[in-house]
């Protein structure tokens, strides 16, 4: 069984036990949490989409960690004029894993 889901403005498509990273959720590590933002549920050869969401869907999942993904550096130069800058950025992130699939 596997699911389509909406977290953070990603869709994520999950099976049961996957590990996966996404957008900062508000909850701590070591906690469970369910969605219901399920777009499509699928077992074999059925399907049922949501529009947008599917109804009485669930996705329970399970915070491992907090982690950062790779840092991004950025740099901007304009010739002739002396201006340099230097910029960094590491996303925050939670690792998250799938508990159960209901729906």
């Amino acid at each position: 069984m596997y699911a389509l889901i909406q977290m953070g403005g990603h869709q994520h498509k999950v099976t049961k036990d996957m590990v996966f990273l996404s957008e900062l959720t508000g909850n701590e590590a070591g906690s469970e949490f369910s969605t219901d933002k399920v777009m499509a549920v699928g077992a074999g050869e059925s399907l049922k989409i949501g529009m947008p969401f599917v109804g009485g869907a669930t996705v329970k999942l399970k915070v491992l960690a907090d982690v950062k993904a790779p840092k991004i550096n950025g740099y901007i130069y304009k010739k002739r004029k002396g201006y340099q800058k230097h910029w960094g950025h590491r996303q925050p992130l939670q690792k998250l894993q799938v508990v159960s699939i209901t729906g």
